[in-house]
């Protein structure tokens, strides 16, 4: 609670060792509270945390045996690169000796062998994330927290972390708990998803059960595009009986485009075609998006681009087909 506000309420979660969970959501969703409860820098108004079977909510951060990666990587800018990494394990009362021993097999790990006597200020972004992470996991804690690890990295950049974060969280086997509002990295590197709203918890699985069977109508437009086939001017063909106070959703990808005197494939009893006119086309690298109007609703549709791909301009007629088992229904 902060004064009257509560910002997380039946917060009630699970986390396998050795997995990696990310808790995400929007802003004022609840996530960080959740993060700064685990990490021990906000106590709990009421409940427990258990770790191993035990309560820690009464013990502080600094007695709780745990990596932290901030966003903004709080590395100590006078230090070099080597005594930021030796910094914990001094800490700990480990000998010289031995602390060259680790700082020198983690450096060669995270691939900076030869920026040990940097200073931070001296590195990319991804090597300062590096170290970061290399600090949290070199005294070999149980578990690892992370608070928008990549946020501060550009496109590009942040896609190569997160390929360098899953084969760290491989070698490792970190349980690890990341925070996060970014989707893509929430899918790309996580065992699991809780997605959070207004304090509270809207659904946990992993991604291809969030992404494809999204339960609630906010989780399946939190989590990519979304359409939404709320009273559509024609009827909803399904595999599956629509449930009471649900309305249908159909993800981008799985809507064929074509020209309205196109053939029909083999397998066309499973689907459903409409016809529409091309209100927009966007062209996005790999991607080309269509908005089609089919009578009163808007349908996204997102297809790959390939070579020799019919290309349709705005007024364009075009059919949609979907499969009938692609339909989803998602509470309001």
């Amino acid at each position: 609670m902060y004064g009257a506000v509560a910002a997380l309420e039946e917060f009630s979660l699970t986390i396998r060792r050795g997995e990696f969970l990310t808790i995400l959501g929007p802003s004022g969703s609840g996530k960080t509270t959740a993060l700064m409860l685990l990490a021990g820098f906000v106590a709990p108004s009421k409940g427990d945390i258990l770790i191993a079977g035990e309560s820690v909510a009464a013990v502080p951060s600094y007695r709780r045996d745990q990596g932290i990666v901030f966003q903004s990587y709080a590395l100590f800018p006078h230090l070099t690169v080597r005594r930021n990494l030796e910094f914990p394990l001094e800490m700990r009362g480990m000998a010289f000796t031995e602390r060259t021993r680790h700082v020198d097999r983690m450096l060669e790990r995270v691939h900076l062998r030869d920026f040990g006597g940097r200073m931070p200020v001296q590195l990319s972004g991804g090597q300062q994330q590096r170290v970061a992470l290399a600090r949290a996991l070199i005294a070999d804690p149980p578990f690892l927290l992370l608070d928008e690890p990549l946020g501060a990295l550009d496109r590009n950049l942040r896609e190569q972390m997160q390929g360098e974060l899953k084969s760290l969280h491989r070698e490792f086997g970190k349980t690890t708990i990341c925070v996060t509002h970014d989707q893509e990295e929430a899918l790309t590197l996580s065992d699991r998803i809780v997605v959070m709203r207004a304090g509270r918890i809207e659904q946990i699985g992993t991604p291809e059960d969030l992404y494809d069977r999204p339960r609630t109508r906010f989780v399946a437009n939190f989590l990519g595009e979304a359409n939404i086939l709320e009273n559509p001017q024609f009827a909803i063909e399904s595999d599956a009986t629509q449930p009471s106070g649900t309305v249908a959703m159909l993800r981008p990808e799985r809507i064929r485009i074509v020209a309205p005197t196109a053939q029909n494939r083999n397998g066309a009893q499973h689907c459903q075609f409409v016809t529409g006119i091309v209100d927009d086309m966007i062209y996005a690298g790999p991607l080309r998006k269509y908005n089609v109007r089919v009578g009163g609703s808007m349908l996204i549709v997102r297809e790959h681009v390939a070579s020799g791909q019919q290309i349709y301009q705005c007024g364009d007629e075009v059919r949609l087909g979907w499969l009938r088992s692609a339909v989803r229904f998602v509470a309001e």
